[in-house]
């Protein structure tokens, strides 16, 4: 059976949660066009922080919007003023929510979409929740079935979605780690694996964030390096080729580029419970 035809939907609810890229917010739009034009020279990118904001949640990763950052813990969400850094909202997983590993997220209008796993559990299970992102009720999530992996990030690309599924050393290999390109019916169009010398650089980890950076390339972090890994992915699938490396002041982690800002990523360190903003320049 084919991956398209193993994934099912699960809802909460009774109305459907597929999302529509017509309601996302004009300054994601712009962000998109962004990553098409390339006006960033990667050789001489520098990301330089700006401000941090203590978070509670942050263990796992960011997820950005408008108004508001979400720090994200393996069960739980803390919603907080850009502005401020004041928290406006929180959640926890109840028990018997089938939640059990948070990762990466992502804003989408009013919609926050995260990414999910019951690592370090075998066999895989992977979904993405879905969460109103004013007051962070869970609505429902997308269930994949036998899944490749562990998801880690998902991200929207063209009217689909980019999809990293994680391996690691500890139960499994992680040159097994792959990003996945699903169209709008979350059929797979295409499937990449990482370089060696990156897998390197993971050590005995995976990719724990990505996302399109303002040179229209993926940008990927690792579990614990200080470091964004730039990747191009060569059409029909195949082996990602890695572009360069940007430093950075987290160790790793999942990471967001701020919608309304576009020079501006958002990212944590987990040691210290801090969400950090350092603005891109050449």
């Amino acid at each position: 059976m084919s991956v398209a035809a193993q994934l099912r939907i699960v809802m909460i609810e009774t109305a459907s949660l597929r999302l529509h890229f017509s309601s996302m917010r004009p300054s994601a739009i712009f962000l998109i066009g962004l990553c098409l034009v390339g006006c960033v020279s990667a050789p001489t990118a520098r990301l330089e922080v700006v401000r941090s904001w203590p978070a509670a949640e942050a263990n796992q990763g960011v997820a950005v919007g408008a108004e508001h950052f979400y720090a994200i813990g393996d069960r739980t969400l803390g919603k907080y003023e850009k502005a401020t850094g004041r928290q406006v909202g929180e959640w926890s997983a109840p028990s018997g929510s089938g939640i059990k590993h948070l990762n990466a997220g992502v804003v989408i209008g009013e919609r926050l979409v995260v990414a999910h796993s019951n690592f370090p559990t075998k066999p895989d299970e992977s979904s993405l929740e879905f969460f109103d992102a004013v007051t962070l009720r869970h609505l429902g999530r997308k269930v994949f079935v036998d899944p490749p992996g562990s998801l880690t990030w998902a991200v929207p690309e063209r009217s689909g979605w980019l999809v990293c599924f994680a391996h690691y050393a500890v139960n499994s290999n992680p040159a097994r780690s792959r990003l996945i390109r699903y169209d709008a019916d979350w059929r797979p169009m295409a499937e990449w694996s990482f370089p060696p010398e990156l897998l390197a650089r993971f050590g005995m980890f995976s990719s724990s964030g990505g996302g399109f950076g303002l040179d229209g390339m993926v940008w990927v972090s690792g579990h614990d390096a200080k470091e964004l890994y730039r990747l191009s992915l060569p059409a029909g699938g195949g082996e990602a080729r890695w572009e360069g490396k940007v430093a950075f002041v987290s160790a790793g982690q999942a990471f967001a580029w701020d919608p309304t800002r576009p020079q501006e990523l958002y990212s944590i360190q987990r040691k210290t419970k801090q969400v950090i903003v350092s603005r891109l320049s050449e």
